[in-house]
């Protein structure tokens, strides 16, 4: 391969890559929008749903740090030709879901293949390109990281209204058959190296996965079963932390743990690690609320509030063609700061909501979250490989990419516990201010009364009026928080290390 130019193959290896980092990022919120439709068809509560997300979302969080071993385990083009064919037979295999036990399985699949695809799209891109092209390479990758749970509810909510939900799994079929074209095109054969299964981290791997996976469930589930009070999540905490005991083991007796953690010590990486949770905090959890507040308060559909999620995606692909001279000519510190600021700025405007706002108030946050999002995860992801030696290059990706997921979790678990706390705050706190011995209270129910045919009617009628205000006020107080705390994440630039202007750019 030409240190200046890459071939075609090479190219249609990053392509492949590419698009199957694309379907996994998708297809992680892709079912978003039409989940309440799934629910019906296959005889599903609404506590019971929420697992056809889960499942995915703790299968993914798992495989992810392990994906660079299972590389050297099977080598790339086989591995990748693998998870490409069974994440097939498991999107097949929820489109034909008749029962709850089928989509779960199909989706907790679904999340172990797919998952995969995420860090390995950046081994392709740092084996198969020059350091001259690797830029585009990273620009195209960190598009689709950006895109996939942004339109995936756009995707899913076209789905369901025009055709119907099962396309939403059907979709990935065309694809992932052009994924694997692509792949033996463009990919050329690595020796498997079998010898990996005996010197394996075993104790680490069982760690890693009951570790991230019961943590997952925890932070996913925790507010909906009551947290401490549910036996299940208790044991699920007990199995997490066990699970952490056993991959601190692994990290002291393997010759060569799973995932190495020591390089969170490394201040640039840390730091680094802990902007992705927060970048990763912002992209899911604003993806959650804007899409509740739009149904909850404006009234929108699942489509609707699918296209008002999807704006945040224009700036991405604006700016895609940009980001190689961005990371070649910016200094990382710089653009971070200024991606982070403007991650900031997008929560803070969303914190003047009203009980009238509707999809166009927040256009403009979502524009603006837009452009922060690409400059701060593009620039991370560069950082984050930068901070390391090429040798942990794939430890740096799957830590990295993990951390960005993990963010997604604890802002859905932080969420939903601010949420119930701060409604029935503001709801008490309303209730507090309309005296029932006062007159304008008093006029206003009788006028009410008349007009709704009773009085029982008329406190109803304030009773829901009195929860669209507290619930506005909720959603509120969300951004806000989100605001702080990207606001205390941009110091931690100063820990960046310049990549020098011009300097090649390393990815996976």
């Amino acid at each position: 391969m030409s240190e200046q130019k890459a071939d075609t193959g090479a190219w249609l290896a990053v392509a492949a890559g590419t698009l199957g980092a694309l379907m996994a990022t998708l297809d992680i919120s892709i079912v978003n929008s039409s989940l309440p439709t799934i629910q019906g068809e296959i005889g599903a509560s609404g506590t019971e749903g929420t697992w056809i997300a889960t499942g995915y979302l703790v299968a993914e969080i798992v495989i992810i740090p392990l994906s660079g071993w299972l590389e050297r385990v099977f080598g790339l083009r086989t591995f990748l030709l693998v998870v490409a064919a069974l994440f097939t037979g498991f999107s097949v295999l929820c489109g034909l879901s008749t029962t709850l036990g089928m989509m779960i399985a199909g989706r907790v699949g679904q999340g172990f293949t797919g998952g995969a695809m995420i860090p390995t799209a950046q081994t392709i891109i740092a084996t198969r390109l020059p350091r001259s092209q690797q830029p585009i390479g990273t620009a195209m990758f960190g598009a689709t990281v950006v895109l996939g749970p942004i339109i995936g509810p756009l995707i899913g909510g076209w789905l369901t209204e025009n055709l119907s939900w099962h396309y939403a799994f059907f979709l990935n079929v065309p694809i992932c058959l052009g994924l694997i074209i692509l792949l033996l095109v463009g990919l050329p054969h690595q020796k498997a190296e079998p010898d990996e299964l005996l010197r394996a981290d075993w104790i680490g791997i069982l760690g890693l996965a009951a570790f991230l996976g019961g943590l997952t469930v925890v932070l996913e589930e925790g507010q909906r079963e009551q947290w401490f009070s549910s036996s299940t999540i208790v044991w699920l905490s007990v199995v997490s932390a066990c699970g952490f005991v056993l991959l601190m083991i692994g990290q002291w007796t393997a010759r060569r743990p799973v995932i190495r953690l020591k390089l969170l010590i490394d201040r640039q990486f840390g730091a680094v690690v802990m902007m992705g949770i927060v970048v990763g905090m912002v992209i899911y959890g604003t993806s959650y609320v804007i899409p509740q507040f739009l149904s909850q308060i404006s009234h929108y559909n699942a489509l609707q509030s699918g296209k008002i999620v999807a704006l945040m995606g224009i700036p991405a692909l604006t700016l895609m063609g940009f980001v190689p001279l961005l990371i070649r000519y910016v200094d990382i510190r710089v653009a971070v700061g200024f991606g982070l600021s403007m991650l900031a700025l997008s929560a803070w405007i969303d914190t003047d909501l009203t009980s009238q706002a509707a999809g166009g108030d927040f256009v403009a946050g979502q524009l603006i979250r837009g452009v922060g999002t690409i400059f701060a995860m593009m620039f991370l992801n560069q950082a984050a490989i930068q901070s390391v030696g090429p040798e942990h290059a794939s430890d740096a990706a799957g830590l990295f990419n993990a951390a960005r997921n993990l963010g997604g979790s604890f802002a859905l678990a932080g969420i939903t516990v601010l949420q119930d706390k701060r409604q029935w705050f503001h709801e008490r706190r309303i209730e507090e201010t309309l005296s029932a011995n006062r007159g304008a209270v008093q006029d206003y129910l009788a006028a009410q009364a008349h007009g709704l045919d009773g009085l029982p009617r008329a406190l109803r009628s304030l009773g829901q009026m009195i929860q669209v205000q507290a619930l506005t006020m909720t959603y509120s107080d969300l951004f806000w928080v989100l605001s702080v705390f990207i606001g205390c994440a941009i110091p931690l630039v100063l820990f960046l290390r310049p990549l020098g202007k011009g300097a090649p750019v390393a990815t996976h």
